[in-house]
């Protein structure tokens, strides 16, 4: 049984802490050090087979073309304002200088040359802008798998080197996107003090603050050095990191909090601290073990979206929530038999607060009115999910002072918006050559084409590639319509009759198409996630009501979190006050991702209260009074672990990336409005409502169903406060 077996897992702990911590710590060194020696580079590849615009980029890399790799877009100004390249000849040796330099730099395939097109006097649509204040010198490198942060780093020397008197250089593109970190920020740092504050303030002791923080800490030391590692087998997107830290700070210490709080309270009984430390892991231990394995099984099933990036940052960080669980039963027993009877200080514990009593019973005695009420407020606070448009924000919504965010602007204002985002279009000519003059010149008359430049041939592969300016930026809804239409219309009507075909490819055509597949696999994913997690809280609890009850509490929580993100990101409502540029779409795969997690986190406070509602119980038999203690006695830890959760997740909004902060935005809210509306205010009055029927279970399911119990703790008659 389970609770044996963690129950003599933490006696063991608390016994010898000093083996347990120092096997734990030594882990940290080793993996550290060996990721640190032979681990992979996170590296972010969007490829995702099936998809038209990986169709298109594998037939330009198969055909050699220089198209099929990402470039970097060197962006030059003259630096006095009342220059332009048409009249400084200082401007243009300087610029010759730099495309040269650029040419020979390690890893390039081929750069433009607007210097040679303004000595040439001809060529210089799309090289230098209309009025000779922006040249767009692109710097095109082979495949992605080829090159390394060491390429970004050559570039960036590069534009350094220029003469800033003379030229003013920015620079932005697919490869600052593939390997520049704009993720950076205080996040980890401040969610921590925040923690630590927070802990301190729920428990009054120093020393049982520090407890759940340090265990998460390691923790989280040991899983993010795991994820160079895991390089060698998946490829690790450069997000994950980052995600990983949120969601590892956030589990870790609301599971060593679950199980500090039963710890103290039978420390408060009169038991040893490892008869206690045993006790608490074999109780509060279970639930732990359960919601952790619900999180990872949540957040593996990503890999049904069939996006090999979102499948591999699942797996790193449903690797960080395994270690946090396997820390949770090991290195935090042993930490509390190392501190001993110092986790409690000189506090009274109180086995429930009077406070929460007292609400609990307010809303028992009112359910119809709240349980109606708060639906009520949650359904509006999702209806903007109607609203809700899935994107890859561009450069445009980095902080205006970034190099990116400068050359975005410079492109933007020289050569129209669309020259941020490009479409390649590569063309299976199949024996037709006349087919890719037609293709060309139906692209250009497109009303969301500004410009195409004349198509490169090779004869030798048989594919031709096709550069197209859309009139509008990468992120706008009109550029996806635009994709779209050129291949259910533009396409079909042009090559009507003709061997030829044609696939638009290209970063701008790539996020899109991630989208759309993201999308068609979102209702597939919710409908598995939320029949695994039914059956499982059946199995637990015994019940059909409690666990359907769950599920649909749940998806209201989230859905609320989702309306939020709408309100913000798109509407732009409070974007100031988290440091957003500007308006985004929300990024493809972050709707699912979020799901994934929030669905997993909501269940570690389902699966703690609910077990000490089941224990009340078992020794009042009342259920209303069951609902009323169980969560009386709850109450404060999940607002403490609320709390954390919220503060650990909105730390990471001061990051300068627009995804991070969406996650940070979106993660706190659904835990935020979980542990309040849900779990304080819904959960009682739904209980309230339902009363005896929420255990019922059909006696034929009873007798299918396999056998999982947790360990059932039955309280003391006395609910008193005792000082330790």
């Amino acid at each position: 049984m389970m609770s044996h077996a963690l129950s003599r897992l933490g006696r063991v702990a608390a016994r010898r802490p000093w083996v347990v911590i120092g096997s734990w710590v030594l882990l940290a060194v080793v993996v550290v050090g060996a990721s640190s020696t032979a681990g992979t580079e996170l590296e972010d590849s969007f490829r995702v087979p099936g998809l038209d615009s990986q169709i298109a980029n594998d037939l330009l890399a198969e055909a050699g073309s220089d198209q099929a790799g990402p470039t970097a877009q060197v962006v030059v100004t003259p630096a006095d304002e009342g220059v332009t390249f048409f009249d400084s000849a200082v401007a243009r040796d300087a610029l010759a200088e730099l495309q040269s330099a650029a040419q020979e730099t390690p890893n390039v395939l081929s750069t433009t040359d607007p210097a040679g097109a303004l000595a040439a006097g001809t060529g210089t649509d799309g090289l230098v802008s209309p009025d000779g204040r922006v040249a767009l010198l692109r710097v095109q490198y082979p495949l992605i798998e080829d090159l390394s942060v060491a390429d970004l780093d050559r570039l960036k020397e590069l534009g350094a080197g220029v003469d800033a008197s003379v030229l003013r250089v920015e620079m932005g593109g697919d490869l600052f996107f593939a390997f520049e970190d704009t993720t950076a920020g205080p996040g980890e740092l401040v969610g921590v003090v925040a923690a630590l504050v927070i802990l301190f303030v729920a428990f009054g002791s120093l020393v049982a603050a520090m407890i759940p923080v340090g265990m998460a800490v390691l923790g989280l030391a040991v899983g993010l050095g795991v994820m160079p590692l895991l390089g060698h087998l998946v490829e690790i997107p450069s997000y994950a990191p980052v995600l990983g830290a949120m969601v590892g700070l956030g589990v870790g210490i609301d599971y060593a909090l679950f199980v500090m709080t039963r710890h103290r309270d039978y420390l408060s009984r009169g038991m040893s601290v490892e008869d206690s430390v045993s006790r608490a892991l074999a109780t509060a231990g279970q639930p732990v073990v359960f919601a952790g394995g619900i999180v990872v099984v949540s957040i593996l099933g990503l890999a049904v979206a069939g996006v090999p990036f979102m499948t591999a940052g699942g797996i790193a960080i449903a690797v960080v929530v395994l270690l946090m669980v396997a820390a949770s039963v090991t290195l935090l027993p042993a930490l509390l038999g190392l501190v001993g009877r110092h986790v409690v200080g000189r506090r009274r514990i109180a086995q429930e607060g009077p406070g929460w009593q007292r609400w609990v019973r307010h809303v028992t005695r009112h359910p119809g009115v709240y349980a109606v009420g708060v639906t009520a407020l949650l359904l509006a606070l999702a209806a903007p999910v109607t609203a809700l448009r899935v994107g890859i924000p561009d450069d445009g919504a980095l902080p205006a002072d970034w190099t990116q965010r400068q050359a975005y602007d410079l492109l933007a204002d020289g050569f129209g918006p669309g020259s941020n985002g490009p479409l390649i279009i590569a063309v299976e000519v199949n024996g037709d050559d006349g087919a890719v003059e037609a293709l060309t010149a139906a692209v250009a008359a497109d009303p969301g084409i500004a410009s195409v430049a004349p198509a490169s041939v090779d004869d030798t592969a048989g594919i031709a590639t096709i550069v197209a300016v859309p009139s509008t930026g990468p992120q706008e809804r009109a550029t996806t319509e635009t994709v779209e239409r050129l291949r259910a219309e533009v396409f079909p009507v042009s090559l009507d009759g003709s061997a030829a075909r044609a696939h638009v490819g290209g970063q701008t055509a790539n996020f899109a198409d991630v989208g759309v597949r993201v999308n068609d696999r979102l209702p597939a994913f919710i409908g598995a996630v939320l029949l695994l997690s039914f059956v499982l809280l059946m199995l637990v609890f015994r019940s059909v009501l409690v666990p359907l009850k769950a599920v649909l509490l749940n998806l209201l929580s989230i859905g609320a979190s989702y309306g939020v993100m709408v309100m913000v990101f798109q509407w732009g409502w409070g974007a100031d006050l988290i440091g957003l540029e500007s308006t985004v779409p929300i990024v493809s795969f972050i709707p699912m991702f979020m799901f994934a997690i929030l669905f997993g986190l909501s269940m570690d406070y389902e699966v703690f209260l609910l077990s000490r509602v089941r224990e009340e119980r078992a020794a009042s038999g009342s259920d209303d009074e069951s609902v009323v203690h169980g969560i009386a006695r709850t109450g404060r830890v999940i607002t403490s672990a609320a709390l954390i959760m919220v503060s650990v997740f909105m730390a990471f909004v001061l990051g300068e990336d627009a995804a991070t902060k969406m996650f940070g935005v979106g993660l706190a809210t659904a835990v935020l409005i979980d542990a309040t509306l849900v779990r304080l205010v819904l959960v009682p009055a739904t209980m309230k409502l339902l009363g005896s029927a929420n255990w019922w279970l059909p006696g034929w399911l009873d007798r299918l169903l396999p056998r999982v119990e947790l360990e059932v703790d039955v309280p003391e008659p006395e609910r008193e406060l005792v000082r330790v």
